[in-house]
């Protein structure tokens, strides 16, 4: 797939073919890295392209006050071969996994680690919490470090997301769940991004996708909607129906790039945080973009996405600015 353009400011070119790092997780043996790598070698093996599984390291600097403190082992050598031994507990778990299989052990700061790596990745994977490295901060430095910066689409697996059971390769096999792909827009082209991320999410798993905005309580959302004031239900609903009509572009839009895809678009008042957690209890993703006009695009790396990633019910993709030639038909979004 080619989605690349020519370069926009804020936007990062996503061809794939030029991403030879397919699948990027970052593994740290926990069990939270275990279910991220599970859901990293499904992703890889239902696209038909590379897992690339990491493991970072840090090495502090080496401060000795006598001679006979130096260790007998330098320090360097001792990190790497508990990193080894980490990515081992990876490949005996991947044993009977029928893909391309790449281990890499990383030196520096976890966040940093992925970010570089994004660059060459199609999709990195992460665990909600983990030991330490990667996932044993994700709702700290990684959380806002590694959706902001990333160059290619990020997934949060949570602790309820469930393995796959069975032996061999059909561990590994595609899902036959059926619920659908939910992803948030609000209209921007950030969110258009998103919105299409999760299109080729639906299609790849044949579910239907089911598009989202978010109409946040109306004495809290003057700012993006200037021309209203709070007056009551009334004003509510017609609101909503004003951007059903808007959305309903949106999703003929998408269907145009996707004609054999079920598509549904939804007006949902309400907190983005406590609509998006309701409705990730009945998806099996739920996708976001980092910024946007409003409510979740726009702060998702606020408490929005703090509250997103630590409260969803399923996994999470989170889509950076990516140039995609597909927005070059958008429609014009009336608020």
């Amino acid at each position: 797939m080619n989605n690349g353009v020519q370069t926009t400011s804020g936007t990062t070119g996503f061809t794939t073919e030029h991403r030879p790092l397919g699948v990027v997780v970052g593994y740290d043996a926990s069990e939270q890295g275990t279910l991220a790598l599970h859901y990293g070698a499904r992703a890889a093996q239902r696209r038909d392209i590379p897992l690339t599984v990491v493991t970072a390291f840090t090495i502090a600097p080496a401060v000795y006050t006598t001679l006979a403190a130096v260790p007998d082992v330098p320090e360097e050598q001792v990190k790497r071969e508990a990193t080894e031994k980490v990515l081992d507990q990876a490949r005996e778990y991947l044993a009977d996994y029928p893909g391309e299989v790449h281990y890499r052990p990383a030196e520096g700061d976890a966040a940093g680690v992925l970010v570089k790596l994004s660059s060459s990745a199609q999709l990195v994977v992460v665990g909600a919490r983990g030991r330490g490295g990667f996932l044993g901060r994700l709702l700290g430095s990684v959380s806002s470090a590694l959706p902001a910066h990333a160059e290619c689409p990020t997934v949060v697996v949570p602790r309820s997301y469930a393995a796959v059971a069975g032996e061999g390769t059909q561990r590994f096999a595609p899902s036959d769940r059926t619920e659908p792909v939910v992803v948030g827009i609000d209209g921007s082209p950030q969110s258009r991004v998103a919105v299409l991320q999760a299109a080729e999410a639906a299609a790849e798993r044949d579910v239907p996708l089911r598009l989202i905005l978010v109409l946040p309580p109306l004495d809290s959302a003057l700012m993006w909607y200037p021309d209203m004031a709070p007056r009551g239900a009334e004003d509510t609903d017609r609101r909503a129906a004003e951007l059903h009509e808007a959305l309903e572009a949106e999703r003929r839009w998408v269907q145009a790039h996707y004609p054999d895809l079920e598509i549904t678009a939804h007006v949902e008042p309400g907190d983005p945080v406590d609509v998006l957690r309701e409705i990730s209890a009945d998806a099996q993703l739920t996708v976001v973009g980092t910024r946007g006009r409003g409510g979740v695009a726009s702060a998702l790396l606020g408490s929005v996405s703090r509250a997103v990633l630590a409260q969803a019910a399923g996994p999470v993709m989170v889509v950076p600015p990516l140039e995609d030639e597909r927005l070059a038909d958008q429609p014009e979004f009336t608020r």
